[in-house]
């Protein structure tokens, strides 16, 4: 079976696009999303897709697929391990995470259409399932204290046993304006009100996307009493894993990392030093199933469960749900499809993965199990989109 051609394609969401501009500076952004597709046609008249990380660099892993395009053409689509070692290794400057999206998206899609040749679900291919049905967590973006305490309880109502809250007071939309330390201080106040009104039940966790220092994250968690935070997801940047050490000698808060992670070997010093307790793995962006599942073992021998990562499209949640059925230490699937603003053109997604109250139902159909209508996705022109940049009071630039 070999490779006949590779397609691309940027499809937006289903969302209109918000533009923020920032008084001080002038620097404005789109709030659209926008999301990469990846066709893999073969000679058999069979095809893959596959969906790419690393949101709001789409064009940039475009022009990597592109490149990878020039000699994946005539190759045997069926040796996926093989043409992953030549995607990572055949040049000097091995990795990085716009090759390790590009090649992500390439992976994913060779397993959906060898799926479809064989007639086997990708779990499948992936050594089977253990369970029949992905658990998934939500998420709030409350702004207030008091919508906080009304989204999770209705959000516990509607039968989520596990949540996790998003930053506030950010709006992206009126203001690119973050101040760590009343962050820390006016979340600690609301998590701690929350856990009091929700009881110690639910699981309850908080995405801090790597905007606080190592002092701020040891305040916030100090701010608390023991029991309130599940867990706390990416509270600082994780380039110096020794800070993440640091940081974890001055708090018991179970953390999650890795959703930023293009390659086991970032991911090494945080499994092999108990850095992290749960694996933000990302398919599209860690290298797709070839390198995912290497990950998902080695955290394993190490009793850290795999939360994957999942904020993207349709493709990728098809791809997530077959990873995390075949993985024995999973926790829950990150699940977006709720929200506002994660809403996805229809006529483009003929045939996708429909969440059933809290969970997915996993699928006995070949590959991927998910159809594109490419007369649709082609209609959707690029539409250039940045993530904010966010400012401290004295007017420098902090982390998004």
């Amino acid at each position: 079976m070999k490779i006949t051609d590779i397609k691309t394609y940027i499809v937006g969401s289903g969302s209109k696009s918000v533009l923020t501009l920032d008084p001080e500076s002038s620097e404005s952004y789109m709030k659209n999303r926008s999301y990469l597709l990846v066709k893999i046609e073969t000679d058999n008249g069979l095809y893959g897709w596959g969906e790419s990380g690393v949101s709001s660099r789409e064009t940039a892993v475009q022009s990597m697929v592109n490149h990878f395009r020039e000699w994946l053409v005539g190759e045997d689509a069926e040796n996926i391990s093989a043409l992953w070692q030549r995607m990572y290794r055949s040049q000097y400057y091995e990795g990085g995470h716009i090759i390790s999206a590009a090649i992500s998206a390439i992976d994913i899609a060779l397993y959906d259409v060898l799926g479809r040749n064989l007639g086997v679900p990708v779990y499948q291919l992936l050594g089977g399932k253990h369970r029949n049905y992905i658990p998934c967590f939500a998420t709030t973006n409350a702004e207030t204290k008091e919508q906080l305490i009304e989204d999770v309880k209705s959000l516990i109502d509607s039968g989520w046993t596990v949540i996790r809250t998003g930053i506030f007071p950010v709006s992206f939309e009126d203001s690119s304006l973050f101040e760590p330390r009343d962050s820390i201080s006016d979340i600690a106040e609301s998590l701690v009100e929350l856990r009091s009104q929700i009881g110690s039940k639910p699981v309850l966790g908080i995405d801090y996307h790597h905007r606080l220092s190592v002092a701020e994250a040891a305040s916030f968690c100090q701010k608390m009493p023991k029991g309130t935070l599940d867990f706390l997801e990416e509270p600082i940047r994780d380039e110096t894993p020794q800070a993440y050490s640091t940081l974890r000698s001055m708090t018991d808060v179970p953390f999650a990392i890795g959703e930023e992670m293009s390659s086991k070997w970032q991911f090494m010093p945080f499994i092999e030093q108990g850095l992290t307790n749960y694996a933000r793995i990302d398919l599209c962006n860690i290298g797709g199933y070839t390198e995912a599942m290497k990950v998902a073992g080695w955290c394993e021998s190490h009793y850290i469960d795999v939360m994957p990562h999942n904020p993207l499209g349709p493709v990728a949640t098809a791809a997530m749900i077959h990873f995390s059925a075949a993985i024995p230490n999973f926790a829950w699937l990150e699940d977006r499809s709720i929200e506002p603003g994660f809403d996805f053109d229809k006529k483009v997604y003929t045939e996708k993965y429909e969440l059933e109250g809290t969970w997915y139902k996993v699928r006995d159909v070949p590959g991927l199990g998910i159809e594109i209508d490419e007369n649709e996705a082609i209609k959707h022109n690029f539409k250039y989109w940045e993530t904010p940049h966010l400012y401290r009071k004295d007017g420098s630039l902090t982390n998004w």
